[in-house]
């Protein structure tokens, strides 16, 4: 006769098995919420050209929109790894510009070389395409390079990761393969509880 489950190892591998659905179920959530976003940005390139925000809702940028900032004053340069618009790898230059005497800047992306030394511009009108930036949330992505740059291939809507139905099959497998080892363990834990065993 088989022994009872034990109950305190069920019960921990039903909370865990509950869990691991329940973080599929959420993926599978936030996969449906992303698709909606990546939609939205798809048509905003459509829209009529806005003024860059001077502080942007990290919750829902302008991303993908044309718009324009000027920039009065440069205030420093990075240069970062990134690619023409060709898809050639080299560095792409970024000024943080100044609005005015106080109050936030931008993030402008200027153009593209092969060296990371930054170009002698020092300021204007920038108009281009919105992309993302870790740091400060949105960066201009100039459509006229500064001079002794290339254009810098702008933001596209692959580099904005949708990985969330990859993830929830990882959950759901995790979830499937838990069940199966424990049912496995529970077999093998009555065979060895048989008389004559």
């Amino acid at each position: 006769m088989m022994r009872r489950l034990p109950m305190a190892a069920t019960l921990i591998v039903v909370a865990a098995i509950a869990t691991m659905i329940g973080l599929g179920v959420w993926q599978l959530a936030r996969a449906r919420e992303k698709e909606a976003v990546l939609e939205r940005y798809a048509g905003a390139r459509a829209l009529p050209p806005i003024a860059l925000p001077a502080v942007p809702d990290p919750a829902a940028p302008p991303l993908f929109r044309t718009a324009s900032a000027f920039c009065l004053r440069v205030t420093d340069w990075r240069a970062v790894s990134g690619r023409n618009r060709a898809g050639d790898a080299g560095w792409i230059h970024i000024a943080s510009c100044a609005r005015g005497a106080e109050g936030p800047g931008f993030q402008a992306v200027m153009g593209w070389s092969k060296a990371p030394e930054p170009p002698a511009w020092r300021g204007g009108q920038v108009t281009g395409v919105v992309g993302p930036d870790r740091a400060h949330v949105v960066r201009l992505y100039a459509a006229t390079p500064a001079p002794g740059l290339d254009a810098a291939k702008p933001p596209a809507l692959d580099d904005i990761p949708n990985n969330h139905r990859a993830y929830a099959a990882q959950w759901f497998f995790f979830a499937a393969a838990a069940a199966g080892i424990y049912i496995l363990a529970l077999r093998k834990r009555a065979q060895g509880s048989a008389p004559g065993s």
